[in-house]
């Protein structure tokens, strides 16, 4: 039911993110879905928006923009957005994206100023967490609705997914066709964004690289600590040439390269049925945080106070990082990585002492 406080529409979040923005989010939408008492919309990009948040019961309508570079008179998202924000008339709206397009789009709708949180207005007044800055935002009220909408209670500011009956049952049928089904799972996750840049594979000059040969020897580690494991290595279907490297390198009829048959609904109930994943610090990384599922993350250069992923049961293990914005991943070595990764344990292993 919606809450009278709302007037018209629901809450709606403008966010034009990638993957693991998408999982941070969440934090944002459990606040304001507690405040206003009903789902809340979403206007955002990427084909992967809809299949994260699609079994999620707090999320009602996600509207999604192809391009936002484009001029406006050449991009028909853009003008399905703008009519899909007239039509669902004036709610409270919270701009959490800094490009410009994203509040010329809103402007353009014809949302009123008053009915609008801008974001980036507040920054954060020292680095925190990306979650616990989204559940500041969330406490902010517009002016238009001031002193008529409740606040919340120690809100759940820990990213949650929920994957539906419907992928788990497709999951399933996908891991007994292949023999999988009562294998435990372990998940590697090696790419990310910057995997691939203009169509090449990215080398030693990204600081998320990490040589096919210690990914294979990594893998080979695992084996000999959980033998009956599957080592599922994922990633996006243009990744499939820097997974096969990897599992080429590896030499074990037991890892296997499964990007090329990865979607974003199958990846989310793989990882909540997982023992563990181990991941660069991607977007996985962080919706292995959000469903729980037992997680060695490895960082490079990027900020932990912002990025670090979050779990409810405080399963996340953390290597690298140690030298803050110069650090690589090419300065781990594989036995730190494993000796992470078994301490933490996993759904199917306790954890074991961290040596």
């Amino acid at each position: 039911m919606r809450s009278a406080a709302t007037s018209q529409a629901p809450p709606l979040i403008v966010r034009f993110a990638a993957f693991g923005d998408v999982v941070l989010i969440t934090a944002l939408v459990e606040v304001l879905y507690r405040r206003y008492g009903t789902r809340v919309d979403l206007l955002s990009s990427g084909p992967w928006t809809r299949a994260i948040l699609a079994d999620d019961p707090r999320i009602g309508t996600v509207q999604l923009v192809t391009s936002r570079k484009t001029p406006y008179p050449l991009r028909p998202s853009q003008w399905q957005a703008v009519r899909w924000l007239r039509r669902r008339g004036i709610g409270p709206v919270y701009q959490c994206d800094p490009e410009p397009k994203a509040q010329w789009l809103i402007e353009h709708a014809g949302v009123p100023r008053d009915w609008i949180i801008r974001a980036h207005d507040f920054p954060a007044p020292q680095p925190m967490h990306w979650t616990e800055w989204w559940r500041a935002i969330g406490e902010l009220t517009p002016p238009a609705l001031a002193g008529r909408v409740p606040e919340v209670a120690e809100p759940d500011t820990v990213p949650r997914l929920y994957v539906g009956a419907a992928a788990r049952a497709e999951c399933e049928r996908w891991l007994a066709e292949r023999g999988w089904g009562d294998d435990p799972l372990v998940l590697v996750q090696a790419g990310n964004k910057r995997t691939l840049k203009r169509g090449r594979r990215a080398g030693a000059g990204d600081a998320k690289y990490w040589p096919p040969q210690r990914w294979g020897e990594l893998a080979r580690g695992v084996l000999a600590r959980l033998p009956a494991a599957r080592i599922l290595l994922t990633g996006a279907p243009v990744e499939h040439e820097v997974v096969e490297a990897i599992r080429s390198a590896a030499a074990s009829g037991r890892v296997h390269n499964v990007a090329t048959t990865m979607t974003v609904p199958r990846l989310l109930a793989l990882i909540e049925r997982a023992d563990s994943m181990i991941s660069v610090d991607t977007g996985p990384a962080h919706a292995a945080g959000a469903l729980d599922c037992p997680l060695t993350v490895m960082f490079a250069n990027a900020d932990q106070r912002w990025w670090r992923p979050r779990s409810r049961l405080g399963r996340v293990a953390v290597t690298g990082g140690e030298a803050g914005p110069a650090s690589r991943l090419v300065d781990l070595e594989v036995p730190a990585v494993l000796a992470a990764w078994q301490a933490l344990g996993g759904r199917c292993r306790p954890a074991a002492p961290f040596a």
